[in-house]
């Protein structure tokens, strides 16, 4: 059965995983003739309670995707979160780890006191898209100044949901 296991982002498993999505990126903007900025992330960034980072892992064990969330300034709807670096391997992508690791992440986010998740991610990412859409992410103005991003999501949870 998979499994979710949190881990710091500087460890090697880790590491390995955010190298596969940043060179996954990398490729994809290239073959549209844009750059790929990279930047690990701190450490601090992903350690509870500013947040987490969250590795998959298949039926044998075996590290097959990642992502994580952090806190951001406060948003409107009181303490947000930030969905970021969410990656599975190609050869594990359709058997709904995305979609579990995404709700793993938000029930995450709701114990460190989250009352809206925010995204950023670029247009020619169409399944992210979809998966995102499908968790109830709304587009949303830019939060922030991510060279990487074309679109913006956000999505109110906890005490911050409306309707």
């Amino acid at each position: 059965m998979v499994s979710l296991r949190a881990m710091s982002v500087d460890d090697p498993v880790a590491r390995g995983l955010l190298t596969a999505y940043f060179e996954a990126r990398q490729a994809g903007f290239a073959d549209q003739n844009v750059v790929y900025s990279i930047r690990f992330p701190e450490v601090a960034v992903f350690t509870p309670p500013a947040g987490v980072f969250v590795v998959v892992e298949d039926d044998d064990g075996e590290p097959v995707g990642c992502g994580g969330i952090r806190h951001l300034a406060d948003g409107p709807l009181g303490r947000r979160y930030e969905v970021k670096h969410l990656y599975l391997k190609p050869e594990t992508r359709g058997r709904g780890w995305g979609r579990l690791l995404l709700d793993d992440l938000e029930q995450r986010a709701l114990d460190f006191g989250a009352r809206e998740l925010v995204l950023d991610t670029h247009h020619s990412l169409v399944a992210a898209g979809a998966l995102y859409a499908r968790a109830g992410f709304a587009p949303t103005d830019p939060y922030n100044d991510n060279p990487n991003a074309s679109r913006w999501y956000a999505k109110p949870v906890g005490g911050g949901q409306t309707g």
